[in-house]
């Protein structure tokens, strides 16, 4: 069902204001009327009223838990009904859409398995038909199914049980020319059954709007429907796919306003405790996570993609609220650690097509105020992990800003920013020049802290081949390697150049 928490949540972005009064934000909706004589409804457009205390009446008179009004007023809500002040800006007719939108497209069973309507539709078809239904989208996603489950095969419960018709059934039935006929035909036909996969006998009708195949309906029967059965099955499916549309229609408005908000957040808006606010997440304790999907062929169906399993999930239910910036997908999701958000990006990247190679960033923990600067954390992190590809786990701010502290340093060296005068950028000159490893040496040297042993080590010399180096290493630059400041500016200069091979004594 839908609370009145994410109804407040998602006007909000409408510029919509809440006082709540009494009411809990838990409280549940699952009606929206006009105010009419006899007509009751949990939630009240109060179009037309003159007054805060008109539209009070009219919530009351028909038992509503919230009202939504244009006219203004300092008034505390009733008791038991919230009061929504609606911008003088907003059009009634956008505001209508979007509140039965969500209202009537989020309400779910108590098992939570969806929107009613589609189970009724699938309960009702069922009954009309005399075989067990059972509706998918596009993707072969099983959205709904009907109560009835005498004649269930094994295909049919699998596909139950795992949300979706499982790959083998679907390769079969593509084999077959069952997906393309689909694809191209309005008309109901059967499907013979295939013991392989545990497939008793279909009927199968595509569930269009126009030319756009929606999804499909799927009722399990012995053999080709005849009659007022065939009847029933093709105006169910062109029910269905209006149903299927207005769900659409109601998550895309959902995703555009969570989207809008989160590009805010990320951009550093003064408004930030209060764009947190409504999309339901906490003050702090948030993380970013920058994602990255690729398909070689196909860069932006990619993220598409990864943005649409990033936003699934019925409602706001949702751990994270997303966006599309540029050729990324950002989320900032309640995490306090990195494992938690890890663990997001691997569930995301589990539910991507095989074919899709996924690169992730995430920040260190931040407040709302500090989103900005988590988001550049979050890009910094993705940059390398595309970098190495042979790193399974998306780098976290919080474990690898001493890699991000030298890619910055490296980035600035790369701009022309890095010295070229100095004892090192001689050395490196002497290097290029003549072969020989003095760079390396040095290098080994200060990370050893002037220990000549352990810097043989390292380097797989003899002890005095050190000292060897470092009396010509004087000769030839002023590096001053007791001077703790010359040496903590060798070490920052050495890490923007990558380590040279080490040749010769």
């Amino acid at each position: 069902m839908i609370t009145l928490d994410r109804l407040v949540n998602v006007l909000g972005g409408y510029g919509v204001v809440s006082q709540l009064g009494s009411v809990p934000r838990s409280t549940e909706l699952r009606s929206v009327v006009i105010p009419e004589a006899g007509v009751s409804g949990d939630v009240v457009l109060a179009i037309g009223a003159r007054s805060v205390d008109d539209a009070l009446q009219w919530a009351v008179a028909a038992g509503a838990k919230a009202v939504l009004i244009r006219a203004t007023g300092d008034q505390r809500p009733a008791a038991g009904v919230a009061l929504l002040h609606v911008d003088s800006a907003v059009p009634w007719s956008e505001l209508a859409a979007v509140v039965y939108g969500l209202v009537l497209e989020g309400r779910e069973t108590e098992s939570g398995r969806g929107p009613t309507d589609l189970f009724a539709l699938a309960d009702s078809l069922a009954d009309a038909i005399g075989g067990a239904v059972l509706i998918e989208d596009r993707r072969a996603r099983v959205l709904a199914y009907s109560r009835m489950q005498t004649d269930a095969d094994p295909a049919r419960v699998q596909s139950i049980l795992a949300r979706a018709t499982p790959e083998p059934l679907r390769e079969a039935l593509e084999q077959r020319g069952v997906v393309t006929r689909l694809a191209a035909s309005d008309d109901p036909f059967f499907v013979e059954p295939d013991e392989r996969h545990g497939l008793a006998g279909r009927m199968v009708v595509a569930a269009r709007v126009g030319r756009e195949l929606l999804g499909s309906v799927w009722v399990s029967c012995s053999a080709a429907l005849e009659g007022s059965a065939r009847t029933a099955l093709a105006d169910g499916a062109r029910t269905v796919a209006l149903h299927l549309l207005r769900s659409r229609a109601s998550a895309d408005l959902e995703r555009q306003v969570e989207s809008e908000s989160v590009i805010r957040l990320l951009e550093g808006s003064a408004e930030a405790a209060t764009l947190v606010s409504r999309l339901g997440l906490p003050q702090d304790r948030l993380r970013v996570i920058a994602v990255r999907p690729r398909i070689a062929a196909e860069p932006h169906t990619a993220l598409l993609v990864a943005f649409e399993q990033a936003t699934a999930g019925f409602g706001w239910s949702r751990p994270g609220r997303s966006a599309v910036v540029d050729n990324a997908v950002y989320t900032v999701l309640p995490a306090e650690s990195a494992v938690q958000a890890r663990l997001w990006t691997t569930r995301l990247a589990t539910a991507m097509p095989p074919a899709v190679a996924l690169c992730a960033g995430i920040s260190g923990e931040a407040a709302a105020v500090e989103l900005a600067t988590a988001r550049r954390e979050a890009d910094e992190c993705l940059a390398l992990h595309e970098a190495d590809a042979a790193r399974v786990d998306p780098p976290a701010y919080d474990e690898s800003w001493d890699d991000i502290l030298l890619q910055r340093l490296r980035t600035a060296a790369g701009s022309g920013r890095s010295p070229t005068r100095g004892p090192v950028a001689v050395l490196i000159r002497y290097d290029d020049e003549h072969g020989t490893p003095f760079v390396a040496t040095l290098r080994a040297w200060l990370e050893a802290q002037g220990d000549a042993a352990q810097t043989a080590v390292r380097l797989g010399v003899h002890e005095n081949t050190v000292r060897n180096r470092l009396r010509k290493m004087l000769e030839i630059a002023p590096l001053d390697l007791d001077d703790p400041h010359k040496r903590l500016a060798m070490v920052i200069q050495l890490a923007t150049v990558a380590s040279p091979q080490i040749a010769g004594p």
